[in-house]
Protein backbone atom coordinates (compact mmCIF):
# COMPACT_ATOMS: atom_id res chain seq x y z
CA UNK A 1 0.00 0.00 0.00
CA UNK A 2 1.48 3.19 -1.71
CA UNK A 3 -0.02 6.65 -1.11
CA UNK A 4 1.01 8.72 -4.50
CA UNK A 5 2.69 12.63 -3.60
CA UNK A 6 -0.47 14.76 -3.59
CA UNK A 7 -0.87 18.21 -1.84
CA UNK A 8 -1.75 16.90 1.40
CA UNK A 9 1.49 15.32 2.84
CA UNK A 10 -0.27 14.96 5.99
CA UNK A 11 -3.61 13.14 4.67
CA UNK A 12 -1.82 10.58 3.16
CA UNK A 13 0.44 9.57 5.89
CA UNK A 14 -2.79 9.16 7.75
CA UNK A 15 -3.82 6.97 4.99
CA UNK A 16 -0.59 4.84 5.12
CA UNK A 17 -1.47 4.80 9.03
CA UNK A 18 -4.87 4.30 8.83
CA UNK A 19 -4.04 1.12 6.08
CA UNK A 20 -1.42 -0.25 8.60
CA UNK A 21 -4.22 -1.14 11.00
CA UNK A 22 -6.95 -2.19 8.96
CA UNK A 23 -3.83 -4.78 7.24
CA UNK A 24 -3.30 -5.61 11.23
CA UNK A 25 -6.87 -6.10 11.98
CA UNK A 26 -7.10 -8.50 8.79
CA UNK A 27 -4.40 -10.56 9.63
CA UNK A 28 -2.84 -9.20 6.47
CA UNK A 29 0.96 -9.66 7.48
CA UNK A 30 2.17 -10.34 3.86
CA UNK A 31 0.72 -6.56 2.87
CA UNK A 32 2.55 -5.30 6.35
CA UNK A 33 5.88 -6.57 5.56
CA UNK A 34 5.12 -4.69 1.83
CA UNK A 35 4.15 -1.92 3.26
CA UNK A 36 7.19 -1.87 5.60
CA UNK A 37 9.50 -2.74 2.94
CA UNK A 38 11.68 0.14 3.54
CA UNK A 39 11.29 0.93 7.16
CA UNK A 40 13.45 -0.26 9.75
CA UNK A 41 11.30 -1.08 13.16
CA UNK A 42 12.08 -1.33 16.09
CA UNK A 43 10.64 -1.39 19.86
CA UNK A 44 11.22 0.69 22.85
CA UNK A 45 13.52 -1.44 25.70
CA UNK A 46 14.87 -3.42 22.58
CA UNK A 47 17.98 -3.29 20.59
CA UNK A 48 16.81 -5.35 18.13
CA UNK A 49 15.75 -3.91 14.87
CA UNK A 50 13.76 -5.70 11.77
CA UNK A 51 14.14 -4.79 8.27
CA UNK A 52 12.97 -5.75 4.81
CA UNK A 53 9.29 -7.42 4.46
CA UNK A 54 9.97 -11.19 4.53
CA UNK A 55 11.61 -10.14 7.96
CA UNK A 56 9.21 -8.27 9.08
CA UNK A 57 6.11 -10.51 7.79
CA UNK A 58 7.78 -13.42 9.94
CA UNK A 59 8.21 -11.20 12.80
CA UNK A 60 4.22 -10.54 12.89
CA UNK A 61 3.49 -14.44 11.62
CA UNK A 62 5.86 -15.33 15.17
CA UNK A 63 4.02 -13.25 17.24
CA UNK A 64 0.18 -13.07 16.68
CA UNK A 65 -2.82 -15.29 16.96
CA UNK A 66 -4.92 -15.73 14.07
CA UNK A 67 -8.25 -17.23 14.93
CA UNK A 68 -10.38 -18.94 12.62
CA UNK A 69 -11.90 -15.74 10.99
CA UNK A 70 -8.01 -15.69 9.68
CA UNK A 71 -7.74 -12.27 11.89
CA UNK A 72 -6.18 -11.84 15.16
CA UNK A 73 -9.60 -10.09 16.17
CA UNK A 74 -8.41 -7.09 17.25
CA UNK A 75 -9.38 -3.78 16.07
CA UNK A 76 -6.32 -1.12 15.89
CA UNK A 77 -6.90 2.52 17.03
CA UNK A 78 -4.78 5.43 15.30
CA UNK A 79 -5.10 8.71 16.87
CA UNK A 80 -3.41 11.96 18.03
CA UNK A 81 -1.74 12.25 14.61
CA UNK A 82 1.07 14.98 14.35
CA UNK A 83 3.42 14.83 11.28
CA UNK A 84 5.78 17.02 10.60
CA UNK A 85 7.88 17.17 7.14
CA UNK A 86 11.63 18.54 6.93
CA UNK A 87 12.64 21.80 4.98
CA UNK A 88 12.64 19.93 1.75
CA UNK A 89 9.50 17.99 1.35
CA UNK A 90 10.74 14.73 1.01
CA UNK A 91 11.01 13.30 4.25
CA UNK A 92 7.80 13.27 7.04
CA UNK A 93 7.99 12.80 10.76
CA UNK A 94 4.49 10.96 12.40
CA UNK A 95 4.06 10.53 15.93
CA UNK A 96 0.44 9.22 17.02
CA UNK A 97 -0.96 7.00 19.62
CA UNK A 98 -2.52 3.76 18.88
CA UNK A 99 -5.11 1.39 21.21
CA UNK A 100 -5.77 -2.08 20.44
CA UNK A 101 -9.04 -3.25 20.89
CA UNK A 102 -9.79 -7.39 21.26
CA UNK A 103 -12.85 -9.74 21.95
CA UNK A 104 -12.89 -13.27 21.05
CA UNK A 105 -15.82 -15.61 21.85
CA UNK A 106 -15.42 -17.51 25.29
CA UNK A 107 -11.88 -16.22 25.70
CA UNK A 108 -11.80 -12.70 25.92
CA UNK A 109 -14.56 -10.24 26.04
CA UNK A 110 -14.13 -6.89 24.79
CA UNK A 111 -11.31 -4.94 25.78
CA UNK A 112 -8.24 -2.51 25.19
CA UNK A 113 -5.26 -4.80 25.44
CA UNK A 114 -2.76 -2.33 24.67
CA UNK A 115 -2.10 1.63 24.05
CA UNK A 116 0.67 2.83 23.11
CA UNK A 117 2.49 5.08 20.50
CA UNK A 118 3.88 4.96 17.16
CA UNK A 119 7.29 7.05 15.27
CA UNK A 120 7.37 7.13 12.20
CA UNK A 121 9.52 8.37 9.54
CA UNK A 122 8.24 8.58 6.05
CA UNK A 123 10.46 9.54 2.99
CA UNK A 124 9.25 10.05 -0.68
CA UNK A 125 11.01 7.71 -3.00
CA UNK A 126 10.04 7.76 -6.57
CA UNK A 127 7.10 9.67 -6.26
CA UNK A 128 5.37 8.09 -3.58
CA UNK A 129 5.76 8.02 0.27
CA UNK A 130 7.18 4.80 2.30
CA UNK A 131 8.18 4.14 5.66
CA UNK A 132 11.31 4.48 6.17
CA UNK A 133 11.35 4.03 10.12
CA UNK A 134 8.90 2.82 12.29
CA UNK A 135 9.53 2.86 16.32
CA UNK A 136 7.01 1.39 18.77
CA UNK A 137 6.23 2.39 22.43
CA UNK A 138 4.07 0.05 24.74
CA UNK A 139 2.71 2.38 27.34
CA UNK A 140 -0.30 0.57 28.95
CA UNK A 141 -0.52 -3.37 28.64
CA UNK A 142 -3.47 -5.34 29.27
CA UNK A 143 -4.50 -8.61 29.10
CA UNK A 144 -2.01 -9.74 25.84
CA UNK A 145 -2.89 -13.79 26.39
CA UNK A 146 -5.32 -13.91 23.29
CA UNK A 147 -3.27 -11.45 21.08
CA UNK A 148 0.47 -13.12 21.42
CA UNK A 149 1.39 -16.60 20.86
CA UNK A 150 2.43 -18.18 23.96
CA UNK A 151 5.83 -18.67 22.92
CA UNK A 152 6.32 -15.26 21.36
CA UNK A 153 9.52 -13.13 22.74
Amino acid sequence: MNVAVGTDVSQEVANLLYGYAELMDAGNFAAIGELLADAVVSMEGSDKTTTGADAITAEYQKWSQIYETGTPKTKHVITNLIVAPDDTGDSVQARSYFTVLQAVDGVLPLQPILAGRYRHTFTRVDGEWRCTAMHVVWDLVGTLTAHLKPDAS
